[in-house]
């Protein structure tokens, strides 16, 4: 995955690894040798040369400015010592000094060209590196232990070269409990991902500060408004957000608020079963709803998980417009660790999909108690 996904960590951002010095020569000796052995066969050694020509141009995209520059000397030298230890036929001798000119020409453009290449890629290093930094901060790595909950799974982007979509989550160990939320901005874009900003930041504020879950959705949901509203100054769509927030405390119960998102599934010893609290309104929507947020508790026990999700991957469709059956497919994996659970779902619901398009961002999440507690 891109993008950055806790399944593949975001410090392992590397340039392409140019070939050893001795692959080089070895590629650049065996394909000399083909052309020549070619040319004797063919009796026709002009032409042939000429393939000589797009070594630099290989070498460019693939190696070093100094490998690059050594297949270029390479093939002049190769191309020239042809050219005149070979002239029995009499052959046109301008004909000649241009293969050889066209030759220097060719490998002076293909160090140039290899130059280029290796500065853009530095400086995509250093954004990728930058935005990875940034990702770390935005959307914390998993797994997140607190007292109270271990909090694992993945994250997937739409575009995997940005790091961070419209799906978010975070984890706070609060005073009254660890607090996860994991949530959808409407829309796409970089709009999107300054939504979601947005709410990160007022739930890690919140969550520690706010002594019940209806102050902290009413915080969120404040957020979002003032951020609708700085959108619409800059000419930009407002946004709304689904969001699920669960807490997770020293009782056998737990507590969730759901404003609009998809309904949780808590797996367990009997199967899995899926939770269905009063859906409220998206963040962002508050002002037009006419009831009140609620709060919704259900039985949480020792060694049950709840599998959070957006509708990234329960809106999966397979090529005959068919919706990936996440409950099923939970039920089928119901048996593997918390840890396991998140990646095999993904993997199925990316074979299920084999042969459409994704449209969305991917977020899984599972939440377990804590083995300590």
């Amino acid at each position: 995955m891109i993008g950055i996904s806790p399944r593949e960590s975001v410090e392992t951002l590397e340039a392409i690894e140019p070939p050893l010095d001795r692959e080089v020569l070895i590629g650049v000796v065996v394909t000399t040798a083909l052309v020549e052995a070619l040319a004797a066969v063919s009796g026709s050694e002009v032409w042939l040369l000429g393939l000589l020509v797009f070594l630099p141009g290989t070498a460019s995209a693939l190696c070093t400015v100094r490998q690059t520059a050594f297949v270029a000397v390479w093939t002049a030298c190769v191309v020239t010592a042809t050219v005149v230890l070979r002239d029995r036929d009499g052959g046109h001798w301008l004909d000649r000094l241009l293969l050889i000119l066209l030759t220097l020409a060719l490998g002076l453009i293909s160090v140039y060209a290899c130059r280029r290449r290796i500065s853009r890629e530095a400086e995509m290093l250093r954004l990728r590196s930058t935005a990875a930094a940034m990702q770390r901060h935005i959307l914390r790595p998993l797994p997140l232990v607190t007292d109270d909950a271990l909090v694992n799974g993945l994250y997937e982007p739409l575009h995997e070269d940005r790091l961070v979509g419209g799906d978010i989550y975070d984890v706070v160990a609060s005073p009254w409990g660890t607090r996860v939320l994991i949530g959808d901005v409407q829309g796409k874009g970089l709009a999107a991902v300054g939504a979601a900003f947005a709410v990160i930041g007022a739930f890690r504020e919140a969550a520690y500060r706010e002594p019940t879950l209806t102050a902290l959705v009413d915080t969120l949901d404040d957020a979002v408004v003032r951020h609708n509203s700085y959108a619409e100054q800059t000419g930009e769509d407002e946004r709304f957000v689904t969001a699920l927030i669960l807490c997770v405390d020293l009782h056998e119960e737990a507590q969730m608020v759901n404003c609009g998102h998809v309904a949780p599934l808590l797996v367990h010893d009997d199967g899995v079963t899926r939770l269905e609290p009063d859906s409220g309104v998206p963040l962002g929507l508050a002002e037009l709803a006419n009831e009140p947020v609620t709060v919704n508790w259900f039985d949480f026990p020792p060694g049950a998980t709840v599998l959070l999700t957006t509708d990234g991957l329960t809106e999966t469709r397979a090529s005959d417009g068919t919706f990936y059956p996440l409950e099923e497919r939970v039920a089928k994996n119901a048996g593997l660790s918390p840890t396991e659970l998140p990646g095999v779902l993904h993997d199925d619901a990316r074979a299920f999909a084999r042969g459409s398009d994704r449209h969305d961002d991917i977020a899984v999440l599972t939440v377990r108690r804590s083995a300590a507690r």
